[in-house]
């Protein structure tokens, strides 16, 4: 109870802070880097390193209240098979500016729903992102799945195209709390999934559960990890929900006295996370879970976590090439964000344009502030030595911060000559201390509650 007191007078259940997925983060893109940086980004990439591609399939064929991404409502086939066409054009704008002989290292599906593709769009995708950029070798294939859109014929068109990840929403198992959230999806159907992928050979799995969701106690959320566990997945991730009804206009439709209070959901959390890791999972960073023999929890032990727009990862490939309205790809340059809403991506294509919109171009110590973030959200810990043998002196004008996290967060960091180390007992308060590196916080984003 002294430490829940301690972390409020902090302002953890009041403050709203970035989850530091990028650096900058997106509310700081500007138009002024565009599909002009684009292009000479992807022209200058070095076909000798693997680049990661992210794919979004921004539809659904029903809209989850709690959810806040970028995605659309659809009953029919039709604007799908007329989006899968488009990322085949941007496809074919893409190769022409790519240098030859670059390969991809890492691919993933992400949305809104990308298991409401039937298979044989499923298996045309496939094939001309691969014609396109030739996978590695290794290669890994990760797709979100929705246990209520997809069949054994859907599994079988994925694996068949090499995925070997899936990742598989849950939230919560409260029939209760997905009433209140809009998500209807009993045990047995996502069991059923698990089997079937289990049985394509799909040797990694992860599942994703949401803290802070109406009508979630300690008791139901404990019956929702005891069903997870039953499913023996080999990552879990636990997000905190972010109630941003200004932006996510669905969130309206949440009865918001259902929410739990701040106690609660830091209760709801600290709980989970004790569960999970008696029943013998590694906690990874804020919020993810790892069996020890699973290769999140070896880099997590050898240093070698990173963090990327999915959370935590073991991708080492310097880019990430987002495809599909809204998707972001990371350059050694900087950022760039293709267009937002559905229209204006496909817009941009059908006029021969590549689609980014907006981004950043990294400057002044954006890649240092970055390196030092994503330490803190992978280590909690920043290596004062290893930071100065990437960026030479420049790390020096980071010690005032170092100084003031120190005084601000006493008791709950350690500051040394070679580090500054978030204790246990701060760890909830990660994304707070990161904050104070950021040049970009402040303006007039609204971000989700640090707890």
């Amino acid at each position: 109870m002294e430490n829940i007191d301690h972390l409020s007078a902090l302002g953890l259940f009041d403050a709203r802070v970035p989850r530091y997925t990028s650096y900058p983060t997106a509310p700081a893109f500007s138009t002024a880097t565009n599909a002009a940086f684009q292009k000479q980004a992807l022209q200058g990439l070095d076909p000798d390193l693997p680049v990661s591609v992210y794919v979004h399939i921004p539809f659904c064929e029903r809209l989850c209240w709690f959810c806040a991404c970028r995605t659309q409502g659809t009953r029919t086939l039709s604007p799908v098979e007329n989006y899968i066409e488009t990322l085949k054009q941007e496809l074919r704008l893409l190769a022409d500016r790519l240098p030859p002989g670059l390969r991809m290292g890492r691919l993933h599906w992400g949305g809104g729903t990308p298991t409401i593709l039937p298979p044989e769009m499923i298996t045309d995708l496939a094939q001309a992102i691969k014609a396109a950029i030739p996978p590695a070798e290794p290669f890994e294939f990760s797709v979100e799945i929705d246990p209520t859109m997809v069949d054994e014929a859907k599994i079988s068109a994925l694996a068949a195209q090499g995925m070997n990840r899936a990742s598989i929403g849950i939230q919560d198992f409260s029939s209760k709390v997905q009433d209140a959230i809009g998500r209807e999806q009993p045990y047995a159907l996502t069991e059923n999934c698990v089997r079937a992928l289990r049985q394509a050979g799909i040797g990694s799995l992860n599942t994703d559960l949401v803290y802070g969701l109406p009508h979630q106690s300690e008791q139901t959320i404990a019956s929702s990890i005891d069903k997870v566990l039953a499913l023996d997945p080999d990552r879990v991730a636990l997000f905190g929900y972010a109630h941003v009804p200004h932006m996510a206009k669905r969130q309206k439709l949440i009865d918001e006295t259902a929410l739990p209070d701040d106690r609660m959901r830091y209760r709801l959390a600290q709980g989970a996370a004790e569960r999970f890791q008696a029943a013998g999972y590694d906690a990874i960073g804020i919020d993810h879970f790892a069996r020890p023999d699973d290769g999140l929890a070896r880099a997590a032990r050898d240093g070698t976590l990173r963090r990327n727009f999915q959370g935590y990862t073991t991708d080492t490939c310097p880019t990430l090439i987002g495809l599909g309205a809204s998707s972001i790809s990371r350059f050694a340059q900087g950022y760039v964000q293709n267009a937002a809403a559905t229209g204006a991506y496909v817009q941009r294509i059908q006029e021969g344009q590549l689609p980014g919109f907006r981004g950043h171009e990294h400057g002044g110590q954006d890649m240092m502030r970055a390196r030092a973030i994503e330490m803190l959200m992978c280590d909690f810990r920043i290596d004062f030595r290893a930071l100065q043998s990437a960026f030479g002196r420049d790390v020096a004008a980071l010690a005032p911060i170092h100084d003031r996290i120190a005084e601000t967060f006493a008791g709950l960091v350690s500051l040394t000559e070679t580090a500054l180390e978030i204790l246990p007992q701060g760890r909830p308060v990660t994304r707070m201390i990161a904050g104070h590196y950021d040049e970009y916080a402040g303006g007039n984003a609204l971000f989700s509650k640090a707890s």
